[in-house]
């Protein structure tokens, strides 16, 4: 089986980072992906847009907080997970996210810019995989 996901969007919103108990880094923000097509009955041009919750782990995290900024276009490959938790009220709440293992930025420079963001792929560290961590675990779970 394949759960690979490959999307190219502009950041919604900061990074949110935080810390877990073992010290490793877990950045969350939001992508919004555009898909055009042309309505077959109408022939008008149409556009949708999906907003999409990501995470990111390990150092990979620490520099998305660093170099990834609201409104910056980025592909993010990575896999898609289903989060499921118990809400305040005793609700169990779900959604899909995909949690990233690498990314490249894709904004143009402008002439005269210092390179102020790193360039090429920010592997994801197989070798110490993120923790799989249940819904009350994660300290900034908005639900």
């Amino acid at each position: 089986m394949l759960n690979k996901v490959l999307l190219i969007g502009n950041t919604t919103r900061a990074i949110e980072l935080r810390y877990l108990p073992s010290g490793s880094a877990v950045a969350k923000t939001g992508i919004a992906v555009n898909r055009t097509w042309k309505d077959k009955l109408s022939g008008e041009q149409k556009q949708e847009t999906m907003f999409i919750d990501v995470v990111i782990y390990g150092k990979s995290a620490e520099i998305a907080n660093q170099y990834m900024l609201k409104g910056k276009k980025v592909l993010v490959e990575g896999r898609l997970v289903l989060e499921q938790w118990v809400d305040q009220s005793g609700q169990k709440r779900s959604r899909h996210v995909i949690v990233v293992e690498s990314f490249q930025f894709l904004d143009s420079k402008k002439e005269g810019d210092k390179p102020s963001e790193p360039t090429g792929d920010i592997e994801y560290d197989l070798e110490n995989p993120p923790i799989d961590i249940d819904g009350d675990c994660i300290p900034f779970n908005s639900g």
